[in-house]
């Protein structure tokens, strides 16, 4: 694989993606980023990118929130929409609920972001041991850091979240998937 192409939902992710894949992704891929105006546009664009991308050695990454639907019919649809791109490896990832799940997952990474002091403690209170079963992670968020802006507060947490330890369990599935596709690379190539 030379290059890894990741279509997103928003521009958020990307300022996360951008900091952490360059962690596991050999120096010899290149990774593009290509963020869409929410889940409609990916949704509309994905067979279109996937058809369109002619170089080999490309793989692809979909990612999208879970929102408020069901995530196993939300997989499946992106599934459909990349076979319809004629490229059905493509990896479909979730992330549960929202973005900001994955933040609530290492609150010390928030801490440390921000300069605050006592966020990190409360990783063990119920709501944050499993942060993907909050609904509403950006108002929890912002209750933490009233000042935190998506874009801005996405580049800042990202640079201090820990890719091994994070109570996100889609945080994990991502990184998982995205080491098993490089793996799944590296022995084929």
């Amino acid at each position: 694989m030379r290059e890894l192409v990741f279509l997103l939902e928003e521009a958020s992710i990307v300022e996360v993606l951008k900091v952490l894949v360059p962690r596991i992704v050999p120096e010899h891929v290149t990774c593009h980023f290509v963020p869409h105006e929410g889940k409609g546009d990916l949704e509309k664009s994905i067979p279109r990118k996937l058809r369109a991308w002619r170089t080999s050695g490309v793989r692809f990454v979909v990612v999208r929130d879970k929102d408020e639907a069901d995530c196993r019919s939300v997989k499946q649809k992106l599934r459909d929409l990349c076979k319809q791109g004629r490229r059905p490896d493509t990896l479909v990832r979730i992330v549960c609920h929202h973005l900001e799940s994955w933040y609530l997952g290492d609150l010390a990474a928030v801490e440390r972001a921000f300069g605050l002091n006592g966020i990190a403690r409360r990783q063990n209170n119920r709501k944050f041991r499993d942060p993907d079963a909050l609904a509403n992670a950006e108002q929890e968020l912002r209750k933490l850091v009233p000042e935190y802006q998506k874009i801005a507060g996405s580049r800042d947490i990202a640079h201090h979240l820990d890719l091994s330890n994070n109570r996100s369990h889609s945080f994990g599935v991502f990184f998982a998937g995205v080491r098993a596709l490089l793996e799944e690379e590296s022995t084929t190539s």
